[in-house]
């Protein structure tokens, strides 16, 4: 059994968690989020245990969860497992996180969710949207990777249908935020995650964002 260690977390009332995929670019996102790159264990999605980057004056930390999903060379008990505790971890700070980040990559999101969808499966993505939303933990999906997108409405609305919300996309933006974590452009989701924050006064927060 391999060791999953989810109990590293610094003792912050506020977060703001990162969730999503293996490889969808959560760990850039990270980076350009904090300025600080991560050990991300060497090989891609093997990320065991949570990174978490805090700040003592503002008792305010960031979280970037372990990819859930398909990870090569990843059993799916191990797989199971991470997930498992990635929904406890969800669970047990839905009270402290301010703002969830579900970040889905913009070229192929659409893709796995439709070969995911069926009458005994949900995709991860959705279950996860719809997760944080039963746990009352307002969520932005950060659309990652648009600078490989042409369609780029098109691919949103199809989106927002997915996720049970009315297109167009562009009616949701304090929710759905593309961004390219890596040529760090990421003003609608600073932007999306501003509102939310704004909503439960903590303006405070902003210069993070």
């Amino acid at each position: 059994m391999a060791m999953i260690e989810f109990d590293t977390r610094p003792n912050r009332d506020a977060e703001v968690a990162l969730v999503g995929r293996s490889n969808v670019g959560k760990s850039t996102l990270m980076r350009e989020l904090t300025g600080h790159s991560f050990d991300t264990g060497g090989k891609p999605g093997v990320t065991r245990s949570p990174n978490h980057y805090d700040w003592a004056p503002e008792d305010f930390v960031i979280t970037d969860l372990p990819g859930f999903g398909f990870m090569s060379g990843v059993d799916e008990d191990l797989r199971e497992e991470i997930k498992t505790e990635i929904v406890h971890y969800l669970e047990d700070y839905a009270d402290n996180i301010l703002v969830a980040v579900l970040v889905v990559d913009g070229k192929s999101v659409i893709d796995i969710i439709d070969r995911h969808s069926g009458p005994d499966e949900i995709p991860y993505d959705v279950e996860m949207f719809h997760f944080l939303r039963d746990l009352d933990i307002p969520t932005v999906v950060a659309v990652n990777k648009m600078d490989k997108v042409d369609d780029e409405d098109e691919r949103l609305d199809a989106l927002c249908d997915r996720l049970g919300l009315y297109p167009p996309w562009k009616q949701w933006q304090d929710t759905i935020a593309p961004i390219s974590a890596k040529k760090g452009q990421l003003e609608p989701l600073n932007d999306a995650v501003r509102s939310q924050l704004h909503e439960q006064q903590r303006d405070d927060l902003f210069k993070f964002f």
